[in-house]
């Protein structure tokens, strides 16, 4: 979901003069790092998957953009960022993907390396089998075009099955519950909900190494956003032992959107989340970390 100026305007105003706070559940705060670059089309990073040991990195924003690059650690913290490499995504025909139709938003790296994205705007999802090529568009049934502009399919996210789940951001069921998408056997499907409390919205999603599904979640006032990740067992067709792992009150943290889950030097789930600065210069592309404790 994109700010509109207004928003965006009394957002950067007070984001500075907010004291970091944190509410942890069983999440201990690691750290931060901002990552800048002088190119232009820098920012808007909306997606993430890292690798299983937390060093390499894959990133999209929400212009159509894919960066690969390399994550510098000391102590297990992140030092420094190395960019790859980076292109534009492109659709069906091979053409980049330009105006409404570039708003990439969820990112899944497949073991075999096949890239997935989900779209705003024109909600869809896109398999991508080499970058730089023409994308492959998944089905798209009718509940995708109900979906509202700017609230589409930000969380994404793939089983140990390959199955993959999409959960849209402002498209609650009639009990006001998170709907969940999934896509097997090339078709989609709706099995389960997730619980909502309707004041955080979904923005990003992972598998962890543990096999749960974790959720980011956001929530936004004038005063800044909140964020929270909640995780759950997805057993056959249900999620169950929902877990709150995370919550941060206003201003801990900038505008997080995507998240990956892996497994740290000293056994811990790691949580790796990314704040889309909206290209806003007062707002920073930031990449958050927290450990799990048991």
């Amino acid at each position: 979901m994109r700010l509109g100026p207004a928003l965006q305007l009394i957002f950067a105003l007070t984001l500075a003069a907010l004291p970091a706070r944190s509410e942890g559940m069983r999440a201990e705060y690691l750290g931060s790092f901002e990552w800048e670059l002088p190119q232009r089309w820098f920012g808007g990073l909306s997606g993430i998957e890292l690798s299983a040991d937390g060093q390499r990195m894959t990133v999209i924003s929400d212009r159509g953009r894919i960066l690969f690059a390399n994550v510098l650690r000391q102590d297990g913290l992140i030092r420094g960022i190395d960019l790859v490499r980076e292109a534009r995504l492109r659709g069906h025909n091979g053409a980049p993907l330009i105006g409404s139709i570039r708003d990439s938003e969820g990112l899944v790296v497949a073991p075999d390396g096949t890239i997935y994205v989900s779209f705003e705007g024109v909600h869809r999802v896109s398999r991508y089998r080499q970058v730089g090529q023409a994308s492959e568009s998944l089905r798209r049934p009718r509940a995708f075009r109900q979906l509202p502009a700017n609230g589409g399919f930000e969380a994404l996210a793939m089983d140990d099955r390959g199955r993959l789940l999409a959960m849209p951001e402002q498209a609650f069921d009639a009990n006001g519950d998170i709907p969940v998408y999934r896509w097997a056997d090339d078709v989609w499907t709706q099995p389960f909900c997730l619980s909502s409390d309707g004041a955080f919205l979904p923005v990003g999603a992972d598998f962890g190494p543990d096999g749960r599904l974790y959720l980011l979640e956001r929530a936004f006032n004038i005063f800044g956003f909140r964020s929270r990740v909640r995780s759950w067992q997805i057993v056959d067709d249900s999620a169950v032992d929902e877990r709150l792992e995370l919550q941060t009150t206003t201003g801990t943290h900038d505008n997080l959107e995507g998240i990956s889950i892996w497994t740290d030097t000293q056994d811990r789930v790691r949580l790796t989340m990314v704040a889309d600065d909206n290209f806003l210069f007062l707002q920073r592309t930031e990449f958050v970390e927290y450990a799990l404790i048991n």
